[in-house]
């Protein structure tokens, strides 16, 4: 079978996306590729002068779509409303939303609002975005959230009695482990209430392997392994954007690279965890999540759309 490529993303031609995280890595990648494509790219960075040089970048390859950048600091759920607000003043449409940025293994750390850090940025930062933007997910024809996750999601549980790390000593392997398993768990759970909304808007989700990026940086192991085994940013960010724009990708599908254990390779249907599908989990995390950032989700359809 033919290896999915950066050809096989469909023209993106008057496609509005957001990326967070998406001044480095394969956020700058999954960016670079979808303006490339023809799509009006917004870059979500929580620095401003990264995601400027960010958006420099881009426009040096001359890609046929736009790229801006905007400030969103998804460890404060403060700027994830500033963000949002901003976004839909803006834009009548947001065909998709795709949950990039992320923290790794950092040490203990606290958002604004006190969530652990990892917990708090890589998840209830995504969930209350995604929430505040799906009225206008929802209304566009074939759009799609897009919540890139990790092979860590296989490691993960969910401990509801210490989310936020206040009981125990901290592991933040065993915390980044958590919150990749939250990503995977709010893909999934969206998914079904989507499709149970009667909506076609589809989730999706992704993981990319191993690639080097600056993601690593708290890593030593990372840093020296890297240069033997790991893929580059363009190649790792190839399953979020077949996850995103491959017309064959259903919502509740799940992408990643296509070799050995999945850390390297081209897109392909990966691996979802025994956890990972554990429903009655994934419920009450969406009801937990809910009640830590005081959002909820409007699920139903503006319209009826035909998918993309």
């Amino acid at each position: 079978m033919t290896a999915w490529t950066f050809a096989d993303i469909p023209d993106q031609t008057g496609r509005t996306a957001i990326v967070t995280g998406a001044n480095t890595g394969i956020g700058l990648e999954t960016a670079r590729m979808l303006a490339q494509k023809g799509a009006d790219v917004v870059l979500a960075c929580r620095n401003a002068e990264k995601g400027a040089a960010a958006v420099a970048q881009i426009f040096a390859d001359k890609p046929s779509g736009t790229v801006t950048v905007e400030a969103l600091d998804l460890s404060d759920l403060d700027s994830v409303a500033a963000f949002s607000a901003a976004f839909a003043a803006k834009h009548e449409k947001l065909d998709l939303l795709i949950n990039n940025a992320g923290v790794m293994v950092p040490p203990l750390g606290r958002t604004k609002q006190g969530f652990e850090l990892q917990f708090g940025t890589n998840h209830l930062g995504h969930f209350a975005l995604a929430a505040r933007l799906s009225p206008l997910v929802l209304k566009t024809p074939g759009a799609r959230f897009v919540i890139v996750s990790s092979t860590a999601q296989a490691f993960g549980s969910i401990n509801f009695d210490d989310l936020n790390w206040e009981r125990r000593s901290y592991v933040p392997f065993r915390a980044y482990g958590q919150s990749k398993l939250a990503n995977t768990l709010f893909a999934l759970e969206l998914s079904r209430r989507l499709t149970a909304a009667g909506s076609d808007v589809r989730a999706t989700s992704a993981h990319p392997g191993w690639t080097a990026t600056d993601l690593q940086r708290t890593m030593g192991a990372a840093r020296f392994f890297n240069p033997l085994l790991a893929m580059k940013p363009h190649d790792g960010a190839l399953p979020t954007l077949r996850a995103a724009t491959d017309p064959s990708a259903q919502t509740g599908t799940y992408w990643g690279p296509d070799g050995l254990f999945e850390l390297r390779g081209a897109p392909a249907p990966a691996r979802v965890s025994k956890a990972g599908k554990d429903e009655a989990v994934a419920a009450r995390l969406w009801e937990v999540s809910e009640k830590l950032t005081g959002l909820s989700f409007s699920l139903a359809p503006a319209a009826k759309h035909r998918a993309a």
